[in-house]
């Protein structure tokens, strides 16, 4: 009986994997298993030996199985092993490695990788350093149709390399702003709308906001989870891009005109509880522990439990609100969000660049790849229509041909409001060099934990307490230019900086 079942169940693998190799035959015109072994190598920013296999299901072993011929190696910038054994002369910190610098060892170095895996924020400064082919004239040349990408792909492609191609992805991650209908209804107020200014959206969030006590409906929060006022200025002061210190570190620029803005705006949203706070959810959780702590699957999620009319969450945050409505029935006195999305709130000063688009599965060609050619099928392959077809499947990731771009689970949302706003243009500045060279750095944004707690109290306004801020962060960045570990040896449970 067991090896009955065994045989079939080889079987339908075997016939499962005929099929597929039919399907992906089309994406480059077949194999060429007649041609000697080559080898195609592909470097990623970091990783271990442990982490190679998940590479190669995730990357590399469909594109091998249809071509016999060509043999991939892994190659990680920087080895996690490397750091995890490495042990240090006591008394000296770790050196962190420089992800950029090693980055560069792999494109340049006798045996270089031929083809690249990276992130978007590393893309301007390899580009700027000539370290990518562009592929534009491959483009042309092989008639590769991109004509259905979304434009939040292309465009921040194109952005981050002065309009030229020197990359492509075949997914990304996007976050839109979650509004629920109801509320807007009840209200008699017109919902959120793509490419809506901050300020906007929080006068919107005002106007919905009502209720006392536990009943109490709140206007908007900055994310699904951190209902904590530094937190929501971190959120905020990243989606304008403003810095807290200068590109070499040396100087505070909080006590500024728009730091004001985002601290007094935030306390604002706290103060008159547009936002959820931490004083209301201290209170669900005291309820909830003289209620002998009975368990809510919702537990924390404001938004889907009907207390937020907007959020913003991200693309996978559809799985759970669809799972929620399937299960509504389950749920004593739940009733399911009747939602729907826009973009995320803009800048005015930038209204066609969101900050929740995430392009992490970059992959370009090294300027001095040994294989080129095979390099540049390779890219074509894992970015083709029939594979996007494949990744469509996925619950979270979102391809980036807009043809197999559907809704999830046959719901109907604005689909177009993950996809229409470009990423943030990644800065030519390596910032990570900062908290490498000056681990103490983290000690120059502690005093505006508790200094923001003041403005929240009333005991300060938002600009002497910026004021502040700055005084006490410029007397750590300059005691960081003798001892760069700063006193807390590197800003050990300092909060990073978003």
């Amino acid at each position: 009986m067991n090896s009955s079942r065994g045989l079939r169940k080889f079987t339908m693998v075997g016939l499962s994997l005929t099929l597929m190799g039919g399907l992906l035959a089309a994406c480059s015109g077949g194999s060429s298993e007649s041609e000697e072994t080559r080898v195609l190598r592909i470097g990623f920013v970091s990783g271990s030996a442990d982490m190679e296999s998940y590479y190669r299901q995730q990357y590399t072993d469909t594109y091998e199985m249809m071509h016999q011929n060509i043999e991939f190696e892994i190659v990680n910038a920087i080895n996690y092993d490397d750091q995890r054994y490495d042990q240090p002369e006591p008394g000296k910190p770790v050196q962190q490695p420089d992800p950029y610098e090693k980055l560069k060892e792999m494109l340049t170095g006798q045996n270089p990788v031929d083809v690249l895996v990276f992130d978007y924020n590393q893309l301007r400064r390899l580009t700027q350093d000539n370290l990518l082919k562009q592929l534009d004239p491959l483009i042309t040349q092989d008639k590769f149709d991109l004509s259905d990408y979304v434009p939040t792909v292309i465009d921040g492609i194109k952005s981050a390399g002065d309009g030229n191609l020197f990359a492509l992805t075949p997914t990304f991650g996007s976050s839109a702003l979650f509004y629920n209908k109801k509320i807007f209804a009840d209200k008699g107020i017109s919902p959120p709308t793509d490419k809506m200014e901050w300020q906007d959206v929080f006068n919107l969030a005002r106007q919905v906001t009502g209720g006392e006590g536990e009943d109490r409906t709140f206007g908007f929060s900055f994310n699904r989870w951190s209902y904590d006022g530094y937190s929501d200025v971190q959120n905020y002061s990243s989606a304008l891009q403003l810095k807290m210190w200068d590109d070499k570190g040396e100087k505070m620029l909080v006590n500024s005109d728009q730091w004001k803005e985002v601290w007094s705006t935030v306390a604002s949203l706290h103060k008159d509880e547009i936002v959820p706070t931490q004083k209301y959810i201290q209170t669900l959780n005291e309820k909830m522990a003289s209620e002998g702590g009975a368990g809510d699957p919702f537990y924390g999620d404001m938004f889907i439990k009907g207390k937020v009319a907007m959020t913003i969450g991200e693309y996978g945050y559809i799985n759970e609100l669809k799972r929620a409505a399937d299960n509504a029935s389950k749920i004593k006195d739940f009733v399911p969000v009747d939602w729907d999305v826009v973009t995320v709130p803009v800048n005015p000063n930038d209204p066609e660049t969101g900050g929740s688009i995430y392009l992490s599965q970059l992959m370009g060609i090294n300027a001095k790849a040994q294989n080129d050619k095979d390099a540049w099928d390779f890219i074509k392959f894992t970015n083709s229509k029939e594979w996007a077809k494949l990744k469509s499947r996925s619950m979270y990731e979102m391809v980036a041909r807009k043809e197999f771009l559907k809704p999830i689970g046959g719901l109907q949302y604005n689909m177009d409001a993950f996809t229409t706003l470009k990423p943030l243009t990644p800065s030519s500045v390596d910032n990570e060099k900062i908290y490498r060279e000056k681990p103490g750095i983290y000690e120059a944004q502690n005093p505006a934990y508790q200094l923001f707690q003041e403005v929240l109290e009333g005991k300060k306004e938002a600009g002497e307490a910026l004021a502040e801020w700055e005084t006490q962060g410029n007397a750590v960045l300059e005691k960081l230019k003798t001892n760069p570990n700063g006193e807390m040896g590197g800003g050990v449970g300092i909060p990073r900086p978003l």
